[in-house]
């Protein structure tokens, strides 16, 4: 078990320090803003005043910060110093009950100060500044510290489906969880702990594994549209016309795409979750991840290795149904080819038959004698006649015979 270097617990005597000096920074913010927009005045008027000024506080995204406590339900700010109301202070929020962090897109200054104040190893911080993805549970002396992977399901985004690292440490009092994306994951469980906050226990174990959880179930509407797509490929691969083929290859590739993403998205959470829940039933402290935890964490393992089951499953049939489809394609592409080669030899064994009699006529349309040219009547024209069709039908026979017509 890797120990920390910090102080243990949460350092309250840091944490009010780094918020009264927030508040001092952010006051000789509003101070210079404001003389900035004084000093316009002379040129401005009052709309684009308030425009200016609009446009300074859209720099600083709002709710970055976001609080939920068990006694002060959910807060939004642009800060953690920003957190507390007035008459309050952070630390006696954080004393108050189970409380969760989440952070949006922290600066490397704010991850080094939550670092500092909440007493997290340097490894951890490190992690997070640089945004591994390797997905992992790793246990300290006063937190165990989990990276799993999301992905973007705004399906109108250019990064749709681009995987996205949270990283959460859970303590004893609280959890932290950081992203660098936008996800809609934090706001799905604060909803759920609203709708079951009556029935059920809130801990930063429980947050933990309810953040995991829905993490995995966003993935099940998008192999449920996989599995849709598949069976209708793996259906319509060797019935469709030629005419009806010509984006299959297409739907396929797509297809595939999606599976070989899922599976590397999911191919290491179900030895994340093992390490997780071996690693919970091994803490030291003095209150310890609940069996009931335990069997959550365990159910979600089990659904990882179902859908991994199931991609695996659909990118054989995928596999299969591509070189179905070559296959057909390569039989289509053989039988045109077959009568391509049988119409042209009909076409020589026409040539065949054409060009002798061509040249028997073409001879006797030059200045040489034709037999019977000096006799009356028309034996001889006929005759000569009878002769060239006779001679066309003995090679359509011969023809016939050798299955060249």
């Amino acid at each position: 078990m890797l120990e920390t270097a910090s102080k243990k617990g949460v350092d309250y005597d840091s944490l009010e320090d780094y918020i009264k000096n927030e508040n001092e920074k952010r006051r000789k913010e509003q101070r210079r803003r404001q003389r900035r927009l004084s000093e316009s005045a002379s040129v401005f008027v009052k709309k684009d005043l308030n425009y200016i000024y609009n446009s300074l506080e859209n720099k600083h995204p709002s709710e970055r910060f976001t609080f939920y406590s068990t006694a002060y339900s959910t807060i939004h700010a642009r800060s953690l110093a920003e957190i507390p109301s007035a008459g309050t202070s952070l630390s006696e929020m954080l004393k108050a009950g189970c409380w969760w962090i989440d952070i949006l897109a922290p600066t490397d200054s704010e991850v080094q100060d939550l670092g500092r104040i909440f007493g997290i190893h340097p490894l951890t911080i490190e992690d997070i500044q640089t945004e591994d993805t390797r997905e992992k549970c790793e246990l300290f002396k006063e937190y165990y510290f989990i990276c799993f992977r999301t992905f973007d399901q705004d399906h109108y985004s250019p990064t749709y489906l681009q995987p996205v690292s949270i990283y959460m440490i859970v303590m004893k009092e609280g959890i932290l969880s950081f992203h660098f994306r936008p996800s809609l994951h934090p706001s799905n469980v604060r909803r759920r702990i609203r709708q079951l906050k009556d029935y059920i226990n809130v801990t930063p174990d429980w947050i933990n594994y309810a953040i995991i959880d829905d993490i995995t179930d966003s993935f099940a509407p998008l192999i449920r549209t996989i599995e849709f797509e598949v069976d209708s490929i793996d259906e319509l691969v060797l019935i469709l016309k030629e005419s009806e083929q010509s984006d299959m290859l297409r739907r396929i590739g797509h297809c595939r795409k999606k599976v070989l993403g899922l599976l590397r998205l999911l191919g290491n959470k179900a030895d994340v979750m093992k390490g997780l829940i071996k690693r919970c039933n091994e803490l030291r402290w003095d209150v310890v991840v609940s069996s009931e935890i335990v069997l959550y964490l365990g159910d979600i393992q089990d659904h990882i290795i179902t859908m991994v089951q199931n991609l695996n499953h659909y990118e054989k049939i995928l596999s299969r149904s591509h070189s179905n489809y070559l296959a057909q394609i390569s039989i289509e592409m053989t039988q045109a080819n077959n009568q391509i080669n049988d119409v042209l030899s009909r076409l020589t064994a026409l040539g065949t038959i054409l060009i002798p009699m061509n040249l028997v006529t073409g001879l006797w349309g030059m200045n040489v004698p034709v037999p019977g040219q000096e006799s009356e009547g028309l034996t001889w024209f006929f005759s000569i006649l009878a002769s060239l069709i006779i001679f066309a039908i003995v090679l359509v026979v011969m023809a016939h015979r050798t299955g060249i017509v």
